[in-house]
């Protein structure tokens, strides 16, 4: 998608809303200022930097909408600020800026399909799909392919291979994958992550398991290259343990 940041204080992405680096959109940052207007019709989603000086932002808010904005319109602000935050500002959405990026990234869905439907557009029929070389992840259908073959996958199972395959080459801690993965309300322990990775390279067989490469001491990452050994720290001989 192609976001556009309004901050007033010119931060970075970064600084605003950390998760949303983790995610794989166009980000263009911009004053909060009128003077930008005339630039918002190319985003597909306007992010508004609410942390600071709530009464700027609310006008500033309440301009963006008067002014017929295209695209949607979501607040980014802090816990401290949400009882300052009422319906007639003129937002389709807010979020707060430690918001996770399994979270943005459905809210950022949800709100460009709503704006769509208000509009009269028809949405758009073709599934969110994947292709990642032999592996195809459909994210509508909850379904995996791999060389044309289905996966029987469980939902945790598909939730981790697809979160690790957005972000290829990146390394995720395992107190990371289980907070993105299974949720802040799950109380299980990170052992659990390592188990559904074995499932998961059981499941991709052992020609494809290397796709989730493992990096002793610190986690596991997504391999485009499924010829890589898939610990990093090991020989190719030790592909069949898990640590």
């Amino acid at each position: 998608m192609r976001l556009i940041l309004l901050t007033r204080a010119m931060h970075s992405s970064a600084e605003v809303l950390p998760s949303l680096v983790l995610l794989n959109h166009q980000v263009k940052v911009l004053s909060a200022e009128p003077t930008s207007l005339l630039a918002v019709d190319s985003a597909d989603v306007l992010l508004v930097d609410g942390r600071l000086d709530l009464p700027a932002v609310r006008s500033f808010t309440r301009l963006l909408c008067d002014t017929g904005a295209g695209a949607p319109i979501i607040l980014i602000t802090t816990e401290a600020n949400l009882t300052a935050v009422q319906g007639d500002w003129g937002l389709d959405d807010f979020m707060l800026n430690t918001t996770s990026p399994a979270e943005l990234e459905a809210r950022l869905r949800v709100a460009v399909a709503r704006r769509a439907e208000a509009l009269g557009i028809q949405a758009e029929t073709n599934p969110e799909q994947l292709n990642l070389g032999d592996l195809h992840i459909d994210e509508v259908s909850y379904s995996v392919r791999l060389r044309g073959r289905p996966l029987d996958l469980t939902f945790k199972e598909f939730e981790l291979l697809k979160y690790l395959a957005h972000h290829p080459g990146r390394v995720f801690t395992r107190a990371i994958l289980l907070q993105e993965v299974w949720g802040y309300d799950y109380f299980g322990g990170t052992r659990t992550v390592d188990v559904h990775v074995r499932r998961l390279r059981a499941k991709l067989g052992s020609e494809h398991e290397a796709v989730i490469g493992t990096v002793r001491n610190v986690g596991y990452r997504f391999v485009t290259d499924a010829t890589e050994p898939r610990d990093l720290s090991e020989p190719a001989t030790s592909l069949k343990t898990l640590q």
